[in-house]
């Protein structure tokens, strides 16, 4: 794969540049707006510095922001160790050298991302609502889709693009304010220059255009990225189906993500700002990921063998496209040896309860054992104060 972990950095920086491009030029139409005629230069100068110092805050520290954001809550191996363990074993399985941390985001709708600058760090977050309906082939797989992506080198590319977007459509949304509540002005100087009004229609038009331009930009590599990480949970799992079945929850059960941003929806294992839905054959054009049902069908085209090469066949078959998706040095990769599906002797009530001690684990609830094989599970404005056992009545003292 190292032909496509040098051709993503190529991109990564390509697209970068054109995002900063296109801020500096948001940044030169909201200075014409602002004050026609003298502020072009001035908002030119303030998008490339804004430019440069989104840049250094996505890359020092844009995971933690990224996480903050969505409220994900970092967990030890004691908070939930089915995820910790299935996380650690497609590590290992995807030749890291790092485990990345592992969250947990308290939302009923399944969903997951990975973030971070890569492989030596990165971040790996998934829904509470994730862990309840998924069985551990199934999460298996999730993970290892999430994996992918880091070992791709995808998380820095979009979290610096993600960051950029939003900046971009910020101040596309101020210079509209500017338009819609307060008519510019311009010098006397130029009163009545052609090229004067040429460059303000000009600014009018990048203004009301830059929010799409930006999400263009976002998509113009991301459904791909879907596809090679798919390839990758298939092959790092060596059970393609645990990914295909996981998949089908989603589309099943998925759910929106509220308080989530478009600039950072790319990140996600499935578009968080839609009900994820497996009816229809084509996702919309905007959107930034390939139709569940399409990725689904090439998954389970496979026919339970993994490797590069086999699901790149099956992405033809299914797309039927000329071209597949996986780059040479992947297709000349021996498959793994695949397997079959592994009983997971938790039952749904199990996954629920797992999911749940995890989110109030991190909460800083206080787990009470009783005698009678009760456990109180107390919030901690409980701390020091005495409380009944519902079951046998003992007395028991949060926190003592």
């Amino acid at each position: 794969m190292f032909e496509l972990i040098r051709a993503n950095q190529r991109r990564a920086a390509l697209l970068v540049v054109a995002m900063a491009a296109l801020l500096a030029a948001v940044g030169f139409a909201l200075g014409e707006v602002l004050a026609p005629g003298d502020g072009g230069v001035d908002g030119l100068a303030t998008g490339l510095l804004l430019w440069v110092i989104l840049g250094v805050v996505a890359y020092a520290s844009g995971d933690k922001i990224f996480l903050g954001l969505v409220g994900a809550r970092e967990i030890e191996k004691k908070d939930h160790p089915v995820l910790w363990n299935v996380v650690e074993e497609m590590t290992i399985a995807a030749g890291l050298a790092k485990m990345p941390d592992v969250y947990i985001i308290d939302k009923d709708a399944l969903n997951a991302f990975a973030t971070g600058r890569g492989p030596d760090r990165a971040s790996i977050a998934v829904t509470s609502g994730l862990l309840e309906k998924l069985d551990r082939d199934e999460l298996q797989g999730v993970v290892a889709h999430e994996l992918g992506h880091v070992k791709n080198r995808d998380i820095l590319y979009l979290m610096l693009l993600g960051a950029m977007a939003g900046a971009i459509i910020i101040l596309a949304d101020v210079g509209r304010r500017v338009l819609w509540y307060g008519p510019p002005r311009r010098r006397t100087s130029d009163k009545g220059s052609p090229l004067g009004a040429v460059i303000l229609i000009a600014a009018v038009l990048l203004i009301a255009l830059a929010p799409l331009l930006a999400h263009l930009l976002q998509l113009a590599v991301s459904r791909r990225r879907e596809y090679l990480a798919d390839a990758c949970g298939a092959q790092f799992t060596r059970y393609p189906e645990g990914l295909a079945s996981a998949l089908e929850k989603i589309g099943r059960y998925g759910g929106a993500l509220k308080d989530v941003s478009r600039t950072v929806a790319p990140s996600f294992i499935s578009d968080p700002l839609a009900k994820a839905s497996l009816d229809g054959e084509a996702s919309s054009w905007g959107s930034t990921h390939p139709p569940l049902a399409e990725r689904i069908r090439i998954l389970r085209a496979m026919a339970g063998m993994p490797g590069y090469a086999r699901y790149d066949e099956a992405f033809r078959a299914v797309t039927r496209r000329p071209v597949g998706v996986m780059p040479a040095s992947a297709l000349a990769e021996a498959p793994a040896a695949e397997r079959g599906a592994r009983l997971d002797p938790r039952t749904r009530a199990d996954r629920v309860r797992g999911a749940t001690d995890a989110i109030w684990q991190v909460k800083d609830y206080a787990f009470v054992p009783c005698a009678c094989g009760t456990t109180l599970k107390l919030p901690p404005a409980w701390a020091g104060r005495p409380v009944a056992c519902p079951h046998c009545g003992a007395s028991h003292v949060a926190g003592a």
